[in-house]
């Protein structure tokens, strides 16, 4: 397919990159044009603008938050004023449910398509194509651009024909990895100041009651208190977690848990954690109980 790739961060290079090994005719666009260098390699055309990467068939965006994807899908020069009839914008940022909503009424009305396509995985899963891919929008929009999906992704999830379903059920995603991540810490911690190896102790959770993926990839970065370079930033933690409390305002559902995560990542970042993984709220507790936390 003809498609155009904007934001090209770690996520988004390698999502880029395998469209390019794919074989699809790839167009891509970043604010800073040193990181289309290597998919220029690949292959790729680089875009001097947001317009430039629009011309084809489909157009992706890997952006970090609702204001990054605001600005290029919106304005003059914008997806929504470049993409061709009929093309389909397929959005893999994880943005808010009410600009999922905003992004396809606006498709709608000019006879574009929008398809919600946030993704579960850390940049080494986007590098070897193993992401797990939450779709949203009409079964149809979603087929068209199925190809894409696979050429990033090891399966793709279609949660419901309202493309907004598919960022609340990624947003509850991360919120869910995040409650892993400060239970881990604060268990570990625990042991640890108790004298246990917690490496070993690791070994038995993930050997046992615990064995899934992001208990040993989480449980592994705070044992080894390994939490730059950041593959996650904990500035995007603290806003996933924030789009949750949003959400759950707007439905009247109650997120407890999800406050004190919030104020996990505000401590972390208040002692100038803004460049580590969002991990290293899971090293928290052991600062508190007196040990080495996060750096």
């Amino acid at each position: 397919m003809r498609t155009g790739f904007i934001g090209l961060g770690q996520m988004g290079a390698a999502m880029a990159a395998n469209l390019a090994r794919a074989g699809h005719e790839v167009t891509v666009y970043n604010r800073s044009p040193d990181k289309a260098a290597p998919l220029a390699a690949l292959g790729a055309k680089v875009a001097s603008d947001v317009a430039g990467a629009c011309h084809g068939e489909a157009v992706m965006t890997m952006l970090a938050n609702d204001e990054a994807v605001e600005s290029v899908a919106f304005g003059r020069d914008g997806i929504v004023a470049s993409l061709p009839a009929g093309a389909v914008h397929v959005c893999s940022s994880t943005i808010s449910v009410a600009l999922s909503r905003r992004l396809a009424a606006a498709h709608a009305d000019v006879g574009q398509h929008y398809v919600a396509a946030p993704v579960f995985g850390r940049p080494d899963a986007a590098a070897a194509a193993k992401l797990f891919v939450v779709a949203g929008g009409a079964a149809d929009s979603v087929a068209r651009v199925q190809p894409l999906l696979d050429a990033v992704g090891q399966r793709t999830f279609l949660m419901s024909a309202q493309p907004e379903a598919a960022n609340l059920v990624k947003m509850s995603g991360n919120f869910l990895i995040a409650a892993v991540i400060e239970a881990l810490g604060e268990a570990m911690a625990l042991v640890e100041k108790g004298g246990v190896d917690v490496h070993v102790y690791l070994d038995l959770l993930t050997s046992t009651l615990f064995s899934a993926p992001v208990y040993r990839t989480y449980g592994g970065l705070i044992a080894d208190k390994r939490f730059e370079p950041a593959g996650f930033a904990a500035p995007l933690g603290l806003k996933d977690i924030r789009l949750a409390l949003a959400a759950g305002d707007e439905m009247r559902v109650p997120l407890p848990l999800a406050s004190l995560l919030r104020d996990r990542f505000l401590t972390l970042l208040a002692q100038g954690g803004d460049k580590l993984d969002w991990s290293a709220i899971g090293g928290l507790a052991a600062r508190d109980a007196g040990a080495a936390g996060p750096a």
